[in-house]
């Protein structure tokens, strides 16, 4: 940690998900000593470091990082194949619900993708302004079909306005994972560092965007340039929801 960095724990308190402010900018990590597979409480722990960014007007950016092997593996595989529907379906709307919250949030997002990025975590960066990984063999991409997965539609939606219309079919329907300068193409990154400099470099594009943006005007474009993707997704993620009950 920097000297001019304060650092806090994130909400679920087992070192999971913590926070800390470098200047304008809030860094959030995420370590499950794994591979960082998205379960409810981890979702609900970033959803609230987001919720601290826009309620905290000296926060103008956030950037979520990943740990040294992976950013995020996807959902919890154990849910999504345990034969609980209701749990599955909790997860997969909560995931829903992160991607549109970083996509529509007031302040901008850039992810530090330090490594793997499959499933739901590549979703996640297609929810973010902009995204920093790795220029190395890493694995980055929509492999659900690959694993007798079919994308639920609000993943179709980000996806669709995110990728590469030149790559879309191979991304998603054929199920092609890249490795960092292949996610540049396809559009799941904007940029490809090396591996030691990815968190350095997303903090250095997010204290810039908090420097050169105007809060308020960000906001307002955001809702009307994302307003109707943000529409879809919150109609599909209420819709999913809607199946549990």
């Amino acid at each position: 940690m920097s000297a001019s960095a304060e650092s806090n724990d994130g909400p679920m308190g087992d070192g999971t998900v913590s926070a800390e402010r470098h200047g304008e900018v809030l860094l959030v990590e995420v370590d499950d000593g794994k591979a960082n597979a998205f379960s409810v409480p981890m979702l609900a722990a970033l959803d609230a470091q987001i919720d601290t960014a826009e309620a905290d007007d000296d926060i103008k950016a956030v950037v979520i990082a990943g740990n040294d092997r992976a950013f995020f593996a996807g959902f919890d595989l154990n849910v999504i194949r345990g034969g609980d529907r209701a749990a599955m379906t909790e997860l997969v709307t909560a995931g829903g619900a992160m991607v549109r919250r970083a996509y529509g949030s007031s302040v901008p997002v850039v992810a530090a993708c330090t490594g793997h990025a499959v499933a739901a975590g590549a979703l996640l960066l297609l929810g973010c302004d902009h995204r920093v990984g790795p220029d190395a063999p890493v694995k980055i991409g929509l492999n659900e079909v690959a694993i007798a997965l079919t994308l639920p539609d609000w993943a179709m939606t980000i996806a669709k306005e995110r990728l590469s219309r030149r790559h879309l079919q191979r991304c998603v329907a054929n199920a092609r994972l890249l490795d960092g300068s292949g996610a540049v193409e396809a559009g799941y990154l904007d940029e490809a560092v090396s591996a030691d400099a990815v968190v350095d470099r997303a903090l250095e594009v997010a204290a810039e965007l908090a420097e050169t943006l105007d809060a308020r005007a960000y906001a307002g474009t955001v809702r009307a340039l994302r307003g109707d993707v943000l529409a879809a997704m919150d109609a599909s993620v209420e819709r999913d929801r809607g199946t549990r009950r």
